[in-house]
């Protein structure tokens, strides 16, 4: 049986996970509630049984009242909402944000970052409760129901209930797509003083002291030594944590001229961080390697700017780098710079993360070698 939590609502509304013995009063509940795009019966039992689905029912005085279907990937942060269904007869309720909740902590449960769904476009009802409670809209599947109707997108990040997150450092957004290692140094510089307070250009005065990456299109980014370097001489005490030596993401550059700017300006980099005292530790090859060296730091009061894999955290095979500024029993806690954003630059709200251990260990290994890279950040003082 899956895990879920069981969350009593009231004394006549409560949710528990399916079983097999649902089976017909959830086909029962799919006629009633959808016209088109219904859930076969042999995909109901599947979900039910599936260890990559939870089935979660509501009941209202012992009947199903609701069913939400959740489905999962593995080794993926995002889980999906694939339905929600609430009879017609129970509208008003309250069953549909509950089942809404416990969706997400179905979710949480799994160590899911995010919860996506799609919508149809004009169900606006229902595109109305998922903002409220939440959910941003980020992209569309055209003609996907039967009514050749389009989908919307949501997606809502999922935060735990830590404690340490109340007292998490200042948070700043990157205002470009290659801006994530400048954005990283503004929050370590905050984190190490609460009254700092960036100006707009300092995002890119940051940027020009430590880039040396082509993207494959459009200005560069950063590597751990450029980042170390920077911070040093803004009064900083950085330690290099690698899996193997540099040069680092030639493999971003379409041309040899651009890998040659790459290749010289990391080696004038790595000899600028010995001529400044900067440490460097070759990491482990081996999977979850910075784990304990993460968890070592935080313990002594150190933060890190860490490599993942994909913007947002998610796997899109770029070069990214967030935040992690200490941890809290099996979550670390990430600020992601990479913010949703308005029209003004602003961001929407911070991107702030509990990501348990083992998913934040598997989004530390980018590539096809699986490189780890971080920079442990100290408040000044020996490395």
């Amino acid at each position: 049986m899956r895990a879920l939590v069981l969350n009593k609502i009231s004394s006549q509304v409560h949710v528990r996970a399916g079983s097999a013995a649902d089976l017909d009063a959830l086909i029962d509940l799919e006629t009633k509630v959808f016209a088109t795009d219904r859930m076969s019966r042999r995909s109901l039992r599947h979900f039910l049984t599936a260890s990559t689905a939870a089935v979660i029912v509501a009941e209202y005085d012992g009947r199903i009242a609701g069913s939400a279907v959740v489905l999962f990937r593995p080794n993926s942060a995002v889980a999906r909402l694939y339905s929600i269904a609430v009879a017609p007869h129970r509208s008003g309720y309250g069953i549909g944000p509950t089942l809404l909740t416990a969706a997400e902590e179905a979710a949480l449960a799994r160590d899911c970052l995010y919860l996506r769904l799609e919508v149809h476009e004009k169900n606006l009802r229902a595109i109305a409760r998922y903002r409220k409670a939440g959910y941003r809209e980020f992209g569309r599947h055209h003609h996907y129901y039967e009514d050749k109707g389009h989908a919307l997108r949501f997606e809502k990040p999922l935060v735990p209930q830590v404690v340490a997150l109340r007292n998490a450092p200042p948070y700043f957004h990157q205002t470009t797509e290659f801006t994530c290692g400048p954005a990283c140094m503004m929050m370590a510089l905050a984190w190490s003083d609460r009254s700092f307070r960036p100006e707009p250009a300092c995002e890119f005065r940051l940027w020009r002291e430590a880039t040396t990456i082509f993207m494959s299109s459009g200005p560069g980014g950063c590597e751990p030594y450029g980042l170390a370097v920077t911070l040093k001489r803004h009064g900083l005490s950085p330690t290099v944590h690698v899996s193997r030596r540099g040069p680092y993401f030639l493999e971003t550059a379409k041309s040899a001229d651009k890998r040659r700017v790459m290749r010289v300006t990391q080696d004038d980099f790595r000899r600028e961080a010995e001529a400044l005292g900067i440490a460097t530790r070759l990491t482990s090859g081996k999977d979850a390697a910075l784990v304990p060296i993460l968890m070592n730091a935080f313990d002594s009061g150190a933060a890190a700017i860490v490599l993942v894999s994909g913007h947002q955290m998610m796997p899109t095979g770029l070069p990214h780098w967030v935040f992690a500024f200490g941890h809290e029993g099996r979550y670390v806690l990430v600020h992601d710079p990479a913010a949703s954003r308005n029209d003004q630059g602003i961001a929407l709200a911070p991107e702030t993360f509990a990501v348990p251990w083992p998913a934040f260990a598997r989004m530390t290994r980018y590539g096809p070698d699986k490189l780890s890279a971080a920079v442990l950040v100290r408040k000044g003082g020996p490395s």
